[in-house]
């Protein structure tokens, strides 16, 4: 029976995890916020173990950050490190769209519904929400192709937690790389697979001209 502690400990530190990630997603944590083992312990009346698990967790996929004798504290995600992001999402994407093209047979009207919520939510200036639906949106493209490891690879990337710690706090415009999304839809819709590849990677590289500075366009191929 004394063995079952470690197992329930994970269990801690995971529902701590993503609790503090939808603080920090929220806003409830801002960049720069600290992170102080103790406290969180004390406010989610646990002992500091599964906190600290929780808190490596977090610092493993860039939300967070640690400094020696100073604690763990949010990060600020800048263009940069967003861009540089996206330059990988752009080649993702468009094996993504020439895969995925034709194969929302039936769940064409999903799709669309989706995309409708982007539009939405940056129209009503919901920055937060837009990175949301914006994020399930490409998340169903690339879930569409049936290939795991290209979908386990797009996730590692935690676009949804850049995406969303970045925009936040962001004023960037956005029009243009939403315009894309009806265009997107009716090439993988009319399983034009090469157009809807190309797409999602100008998509892509639209982050990647604001993230990287003096950075170029990859030619189409």
């Amino acid at each position: 029976m004394k063995n079952s502690s470690p197992l329930i400990r994970e269990s801690t530190s995971t529902k701590l995890r993503i609790l503090i990630l939808q603080r920090i997603i929220d806003g409830h944590y801002p960049p720069g916020h600290r992170l102080k083992e103790m406290e969180l312990a004390r406010e989610f009346n646990t002992s500091q173990a599964p906190v600290r698990e929780a808190l490596g967790e977090l610092e493993a996929t860039g939300v967070i950050e640690s400094e020696p004798h100073r604690g763990s504290r949010v990060r600020t995600v800048s263009e940069r490190e967003l861009g540089e992001a996206y330059q990988v999402r752009a080649v993702l994407e468009q094996l993504a769209g020439e895969l995925a093209a034709g194969q929302f047979n039936g769940r064409e009207a999903l799709l669309q519904r989706q995309a409708d919520k982007v539009r939405r939510a940056y129209e009503h200036g919901n920055m937060e929400e837009y990175a949301r639906h914006d994020l399930a949106f490409h998340r169903m493209i690339v879930a569409a192709t049936g290939n795991q490891v290209l979908l386990e690879n797009w996730d590692a990337l935690h676009f949804d937690i850049r995406a969303r710690l970045f925009l936040g706090h962001s004023k960037l415009s956005l029009q243009s790389t939403l315009d894309l999304h009806d265009e997107i839809v009716k090439a993988l819709i009319e399983g034009k697979r090469k157009l809807a590849g190309r797409l999602l990677r100008m998509h892509s590289e639209a982050f990647c001209s604001r993230g990287s500075e003096g950075q170029q366009h990859v030619p189409d191929a």
